[in-house]
């Protein structure tokens, strides 16, 4: 069957602007267009529209989406395969914090009693569960199972006083890195300081902190695409800076 961008659009759900865009980028062309202009989609496009969403839906940007779906060795079924692993990822991440929230009413409501740790347990678990999608693959490869189980479980039965501690931590890091990326000395005091609250931060996730370790995890955050974006959202450079900080910090520059 074939579809108008109207009615493609009436059938996934997108207005006719976004089917427009998708063309003009690349990421979804038209099976051709007739003779009055107007863009006409095939099967092979719906399937490809309804990958498109899925990506959408689980957060994956255009430019990624793009490259994706367009690679010639791109395979749906095995895409769709990995979709319906993410969304159950997601929906068992929802329905923690659903139970959470249930449970807090009723405590609220002096129906139960709630530890203050328990009340936490579903924001831990959504944080194990996003850092599995995101890396867990390659953690797993680098480190081994065991290492990243156990670096799960600390997560798992942080108390909510490490938990604030680490968000406390969270924020230092990176508001020092900036001063210290601006003052642009990685051995200077503010930089090292930066890398010290970072091995801080480290020791609530890792089960033990090693200097090697810390200085292989700085390289990676420089060819890692997705932590050098991260780092280097606001500063371009910054990831580099934070690596050579902490290659100082740990004396791995000085093996060299």
């Amino acid at each position: 069957m074939e579809y108008t961008v109207q009615k493609l659009g009436r059938l996934a759900g997108v207005s006719t602007r976004t089917l427009r865009f998708y063309d003009e980028i690349g990421i979804l062309k038209p099976a051709r267009t007739n003779s009055s202009g107007y863009r006409i989609y095939g099967q092979a496009e719906v399937d490809k529209l309804q990958q498109i969403l899925f990506y959408r839906e689980l957060g994956v940007n255009l430019d990624s989406i793009k490259a994706i779906v367009n690679d010639p060795s791109f395979d749906g079924a095995a895409a769709l395969r990995r979709h319906r692993e993410q969304l159950l990822d997601k929906r068992n991440r929802l329905d923690a914090l659903i139970a959470n929230v249930e449970k807090t009413i009723a405590s609220a409501e002096g129906g139960t009693d709630m530890s203050d740790q328990e009340k936490f347990e579903g924001f831990k678990q959504r944080m194990i569960d996003e850092n599995e999608r995101k890396y867990g693959k390659e953690a797993r490869e680098k480190y081994g199972d065991d290492a990243v189980n156990r670096s799960n479980a600390k997560l798992k039965g942080m108390t909510r006083e490490q938990h604030e501690e680490v968000n406390r931590l969270t924020q230092e890091v990176t508001d020092t890195l900036a001063e210290a990326f601006a003052a642009g000395d990685p051995a200077g005091a503010l930089a090292q300081k930066a890398a010290d609250l970072h091995r801080q931060w480290l020791t609530f996730h890792w089960d033990g902190y090693s200097k090697e370790a810390h200085a292989n995890l700085a390289q990676m955050y420089v060819d890692d695409d997705r932590f050098k974006a991260y780092y280097d959202a606001k500063q371009p450079g910054t990831a580099e800076f934070l690596r050579d900080a902490i290659r100082i910090y740990t004396g791995a520059d000085a093996g060299e």
